[in-house]
């Protein structure tokens, strides 16, 4: 296995059988509006897929909460317009109750090498 990020309580991703596993990702600037903080959320995946040896076009699920559904095409237009439409990942969106109450977005994605 391959760990991401580790610090001790979580990684951010783990590379097992070629599948990666990765934590729930949020924005940097939690002051941002749904948009800027799915874009930002969506870089730190791009990133992790990257460090990981993957892509985008690779994912395979990925589970999108949110802290309001009023959020939702907020969020949905970016995510469209970054997705690889040709190989869409299988997904799901929900509401929750977030960790920080000023995050507004969290991406849960799975991806394979």
């Amino acid at each position: 296995m391959q760990h991401i990020d580790n610090n001790g309580r979580r990684s951010r991703a783990i590379v097992a059988n070629g599948t990666i596993f990765m934590g729930g990702q949020v924005a940097d600037d939690f002051t941002a509006d749904a948009a800027e903080q799915t874009r930002q959320a969506l870089a730190r995946i791009d990133a992790i897929l990257t460090q990981a040896g993957s892509d985008r076009s690779k994912l395979v699920s990925a589970q999108i909460w949110l802290k309001s559904m009023e959020d939702y095409a907020a969020m949905n237009s970016v995510w469209d317009s970054w997705i690889d439409r040709d190989r869409a990942p299988t997904r799901s969106c929900g509401v929750v109750e977030m960790a920080d109450p000023r995050i507004l977005v969290e991406i849960i994605p799975t991806a394979i090498l």
